[in-house]
């Protein structure tokens, strides 16, 4: 047995590697860090006639080594390739420096079942330090290989990891007749792209909900902003704002309960929280300025949103029941588009300097910001759910891009897809569906 402020309201390194994760995408590591703990990932063996649709071995590697902590050791360096406990020669991973040994197994056991296996040593201590067994499908193959590298990442950082989740955004094709925009989610990597909603008018602001299984957005259909939340699987979706004005920026509440956004049906611009259930409103702010894009605490206790009350964008905080507002942000002339980090310390939002917009984190309790981002036009950030990785849209050679950074600014990479302009990034909360292991 194994071990077990937004667009309808405001108006206002070096090369690492090259991983192809499909066809019409591929993942350029820009910035990363000159040392990280040395894991080796060996192939995993196979026992069957047809073979995966997926490379696990492969997408374990790609994994830490996008995450920044890892040095994935080179293949052609092995000096054996074992699969099973008794392989394991420790003193040959030892004389290569590798720390960490990945190894596993794979069998087929029907025409479209796989068992999975995969073990996790310490090499200086010649001891396991993870071990599982799965039993799955051909469509859960790439979701096991994702869910093998969050144990490996918990177990080696002491965090969780975030690798089995998906992601959420928009994208524009611009032709001769127009334009049309799609809303797709993808698996965290970017692999496995799915259209949820098509439109020839604009869509925006796509927000998951805490189980991932719902996703709310804003749509122009019919020239008017609307606010719609969809249920992922059955594609049914629900008209949830069509107040006079503007309907914009929505956000799920921790408990999928509410959801928070920026309505100027009463002639501003302010923030409401609409229960889902009942449908019925309540005012969070009252100013005679823009207030928008609020984003919810994890304890549902508090929202932060982007104001221009002081006479520039900047970020304030209130409670989830309205009451007094508190300003975040002293530092630049724009701070705008603000999530909370997973532990609710920091803030990632965007902000103005030297006339380019960046990327930023800031440390709530002492009002520290740091520029973590340096490309031309980056928006729309968004944290992980372990909040050690930010995802956001920014500008590269003209066309619109994902792409990552690293909470502290340290690892960088570019989502580059073959066709269209891609924007307004939402990464999904945690993947529950995959747990059954041995």
């Amino acid at each position: 047995m194994l071990n077990s402020l937004s667009k309808v309201v405001t108006g206002f390194g070096f090369l690492l590697c090259w991983v192809s994760a499909q066809a019409d995408l591929s993942i350029e590591i820009t910035k990363g860090v000159k040392s990280g703990l040395p894991i080796a990932v060996v192939p995993f063996s196979w026992e069957g006639k047809s073979r995966p649709p997926h490379n696990i071995s492969d997408i374990v590697a790609a994994n830490l080594a996008r995450s920044g902590h890892f040095a994935i050791i080179p293949k052609k360096d092995f000096l054996s390739n074992p699969h099973t406990r008794k392989d394991v020669i420790f003193k040959d991973w030892r004389l290569l420096k590798t720390e960490a040994l990945v190894i596993g197994e794979i069998k087929q056991l029907g025409a479209n079942k796989y068992q999975v296996e995969f073990r996790l040593f310490d090499i200086f201590k010649e001891k396991q330090l993870a071990g599982f067994r799965y039993t799955v499908g051909r469509k859960l193959v790439r979701k096991v290989a994702h869910q093998i590298s969050d144990i490996i990442y918990e177990k080696l950082t002491g965090e969780s990891g975030a690798f089995n989740t998906r992601i959420a955004y928009i994208t524009k094709q611009s032709t001769a007749s127009g334009s049309t925009y799609k809303l797709k989610i993808a698996d965290s990597d970017g692999y496995g792209p799915v259209s949820l909603v098509t439109s020839r008018e604009p869509l925006m602001s796509p927000a998951w909900s805490a189980d991932g299984r719902k996703i709310a957005y804003v749509s122009f259909e019919h020239r008017r902003s609307k606010v719609f939340v969809q249920n992922i699987s059955s594609g049914k979706r629900s008209l949830v704002a069509q107040y006079p004005g503007i309907n914009s920026a929505p956000a799920f509440s921790p408990d999928g309960r509410s959801l928070a956004m920026t309505l100027s049906k009463d002639g501003n611009a302010e923030i409401y929280v609409m229960n889902l259930a009942t449908r019925k409103l309540k005012r969070i702010t009252r100013n005679p300025a823009i207030d928008t894009e609020p984003a919810w605490s994890l304890d549902g206790s508090r929202l932060v949103f982007t104001s221009d009350r002081a006479g520039s964008p900047q970020i304030y905080e209130v409670s989830a029941s309205g009451g007094n507002v508190r300003r975040l942000t002293f530092e630049g002339s724009y701070n705008a588009r603000p999530s909370y980090s997973a532990d609710g310390k920091t803030i990632t939002l965007v902000s103005r300097s030297r006339g380019r917009y960046h990327i930023a984190v800031l440390d709530i309790e002492n009002s520290g910001l740091q520029i973590i981002t340096s490309t031309l036009l980056d928006e729309s950030p968004s944290f992980a759910p372990n909040g050690r990785i930010i995802l956001y849209a920014a500008q590269v050679g003209g066309k619109g891009v994902l792409a990552s950074v690293s909470a502290d600014g340290r690892v960088k990479q570019l989502f580059k897809f073959r066709d269209g302009d891609v924007r307004e990034p939402a990464w999904s909360p945690y993947n529950r569906e995959l747990q059954y292991k041995e």
